[in-house]
């Protein structure tokens, strides 16, 4: 870019030194004309002056004989005293402009009006000095006579006599010496005229000349530079119409330049952008928050002060999908790879130069790539499920998975007609997607955790958007289907591992886990190594170390530390028609606990408290009843921000919240879409948890009994018909 600048520069300084040539050519000519018309002009002046000195002495001549002729008239009578004043002013006058003329010096008219006179040649002067030498005789005897002359008491007949006399012998002198100047003065301004004009008319031929020399060598250099111009248009047009790339410029206010690559229709999808908004092009193609992103973007690019690479970083359309018109997902949707520069003119930056591929090929090949490993990394995970978790425990999962997607289904298939029906059907959704969460998560099954997750990130978004249809509910069969595909890969492996491996390897469960007898085999090009494990166990002992690792993965996100303690899951055996409810009520107690009963370990140590939490889980059958208790030694339940969340939420105003009691509050702890966690994630935080309990109590006619001591500790007691 600085080259093209130097090239620049020097195509035009000729161009430039020209000009100022020209110009000073014009500007000779004016100044000698300007002093030429000076000149002129005082030569003018000095013509006047001799000539005026000339009528002078005249004047005074004359002024001398009419005293002579009117000698003995009063001196004090109007005519004497004019003659007087005259004859004392043109003497005046012809001293002065004697003086002035011989030396070229400032005079000044009977106006007021004051002149420079010139320095007249050796022959005018030699004309002033004899007009001088018979004035300097004259003048002397006139002063002496107007001395006295208005003085009755003084006789000055002969100082006019003598002055009258002298006037007779000076005054043709003076008038041939002065009538001689004047012809030279004339004569010498007539050949100054001469000379001028004759300057002048060179000087306009030169400049005239020099600007038709000027005229034919800048059309040359411009028929030259637009030759120039011209191809190397058309070798950027040849650029344009050639390169497989979309090329423009973009200017501050997201204008597209006049001149783009012809790939660039075709990538874009439009057939006209030249000069148009790149902002309203893309409007409706991408997302608003992308679209508010670019904006900002290509402001930081005009910012001299941010560094280009660093505000690249941010490109906020690398590899952006940009959908087509109708904003549908179709065959002219793609993804498009922006990428910008600065242009630079010397120091500022005056456009920016976007480079667009379409990069659908690119990104389609890095799905499919990443899809396969993420279908790779799930089959180790699942493989790594399988071959660590009791067998019964998988089963089992799959069984429930497989009723929480049957449910899912079934309350889908019922349409709802109302708001309330349409609620009911939510929130019983959400229960079902949450529990199947929540075994997921204890089984580290992160595949189907993920799934669930965005499916209640959905119903979530159903649950405060207020009105609700039936097509709100249509996207979550997408996910059911996903979910069931894993749990019939799950259950697939699981058969294949059990099938292949050797039957003498059967044994009890914890140590068919840890046995070295292993059978390989391969499921999708992975060798792995395959346990068979007995199924059949009379007390339900395996769920210790499952609640223990589910508790303590829970913990380990929250950044919180728990120990779960039980005498009673080693010898328990859960009735069948029960286990499933049992087990989903304990996740959830479970994560109740840790998500929000146990604190952080530095806020329980400043409360005076161990800094690992301690969890009691058990189970008892008593009678016709089987006994779930769950109690934590963690904070409690905070009744009073339970109440500024009722607020917050907007579900009570604040004197309602007031009337209610703990059992009341109790109550809202437990209903849907309620949770004091103020930001949700994978552990808790949308209100789902509590409810399932309920709902399952509920369902079973059991009893749900709390009990909390704040900042001390929290019992939960569910009692379920043992029958």
């Amino acid at each position: 870019m600085a080259t093209t600048h130097n090239v620049d520069n020097k195509r035009y300084q000729g161009l430039i030194i020209s000009i100022a040539l020209f110009l000073s050519l014009i500007g000779a000519l004016l100044a000698f004309t300007f002093y030429t018309s000076s000149l002129l002009e005082r030569n003018t002046v000095l013509i006047d002056q001799t000539n005026q000195v000339a009528n002078s002495a005249q004047a005074v001549i004359k002024d001398l004989f009419d005293l002579d002729n009117s000698y003995g008239e009063d001196t004090n009578s109007p005519h004497m005293q004019r003659v007087f004043e005259r004859l004392e002013q043109n003497t005046g006058l012809i001293t002065n402009s004697i003086t002035a003329i011989g030396q070229g010096g400032t005079i000044t008219d009977i106006d007021g009006d004051t002149y420079d006179l010139p320095q007249v040649d050796s022959k005018a002067q030699a004309n002033i000095v004899a007009a001088s030498e018979q004035w300097q005789l004259l003048e002397p005897k006139i002063q002496a006579y107007l001395k006295d002359a208005d003085n009755i008491m003084v006789d000055s007949a002969d100082e006019l006599t003598q002055a009258v006399e002298q006037a007779k012998t000076s005054s043709l002198l003076i008038n041939d010496s002065l009538d001689q100047l004047t012809d030279d003065v004339f004569t010498s301004a007539e050949n100054q005229a001469n000379t001028i004009r004759l300057v002048q008319i060179l000087g306009v031929a030169a400049i005239f000349a020099y600007f038709l020399i000027f005229v034919f060598f800048f059309v040359r250099r411009l028929r030259e530079t637009d030759a120039e111009a011209l191809a190397a248009r058309r070798e950027t047009q040849e650029i344009m119409q050639t390169v497989n790339t979309g090329l423009f410029l973009l200017d501050k206010d997201l204008n597209i330049g006049q001149q783009h690559s012809k790939a660039l229709n075709k990538i874009i999808g439009s057939d006209s952008l030249a000069g148009e908004n790149f902002a309203s092009v893309l409007r409706g193609r991408i997302s608003d928050k992308d679209l508010t992103t670019t904006r900002q973007f290509v402001e930081q690019l005009y910012n001299p002060r941010v560094k280009e690479k660093l505000v690249n970083d941010l490109n906020p359309l690398h590899k952006v999908l940009l959908h087509n018109t109708t904003s549908e997902q179709g065959s002219d949707s793609r993804f498009l790879d922006f990428r910008f520069s600065r242009v630079y003119e010397n120091k500022d930056i005056a456009r920016i130069l976007v480079n667009v591929n379409d990069v659908s090929d690119a990104v389609h090949l890095e799905q499919r790539l990443e899809k396969e490993r993420s279908q790779n990394d799930m089959q180790i995970e699942m493989l790594t499920t399988i071959l660590n978790v009791n067998p019964k425990i998988i089963n089992e999962f799959i069984t429930n998975t497989k009723t929480h997607i049957e449910k899912i289904n079934n309350i889908l298939k019922n349409p709802g007609s109302t708001q309330y029906e349409l609620e009911v059907k939510l929130n019983a959704i959400y229960r079902e997607m949450h529990s199947l969460k929540g075994e997921a998560s204890a089984l580290k099954l992160h595949s189907f955790t993920k799934i669930a997750s965005e499916a209640e990130d959905q119903l979530n978004v159903l649950q405060n958007q207020g009105k609700l249809s039936g097509n709100d509910f249509l996207p979550l069969a997408v996910h059911l289907d996903d979910l069931l595909s894993l749990s019939n890969t799950i259950e697939t492996l699981g058969e294949r591992i059990n099938r292949t491996a050797p039957a003498s390897a059967a044994s009890d469960v914890h140590e068919a886990v840890v046995q070295n007898q292993a059978t390989d085999l391969s499921i999708d090009g992975l060798e792995i190594a395959g346990n068979e494990i007995d199924l059949d166990e009379e007390a339900d002992s395996h769920l210790l170390d499952y609640y223990h690792d589910f508790a303590r993965d829970i913990a380990a996100r929250q950044g919180k530390q728990v120990q779960l303690d039980s005498a009673t899951l080693g010898q328990i055996k859960i009735p069948e028609h029960l286990k499933k409810t049992v087990k989903e009520i304990s996740i959830q107690l479970l994560r109740n606990a840790v998500v929000h009963g146990i604190e952080t370990p530095d806020v329980r140590q400043s409360a005076g408290k161990s800094a690992v939490g301690t969890i009691g889980l058990e189970m008892q059958s008593s009678g016709q009843d089987f006994i779930v208790t769950l109690q934590d030694d963690g904070q409690g339940i905070d009744y009073d921000g339970i109440r500024e969340k009722l607020v917050k939420q907007g579900r009570f105003d604040v004197e309602e919240a007031k009337q209610l009691d703990r059992n009341g509050l109790l109550k809202q702890l437990f209903s849907s879409g309620f949770s004091t966690k103020e930001d949700a994630d994978e552990d808790g935080g949308r209100g789902v948890g509590l409810d399932i309990i309920k709902a399952q109590v509920k369902e079973y006619d059991g009893k749900l009994n709390v009990n909390s001591e704040h900042g001390k500790m929290t019992r939960f007691v569910i009692t379920l018909p043992n029958a």
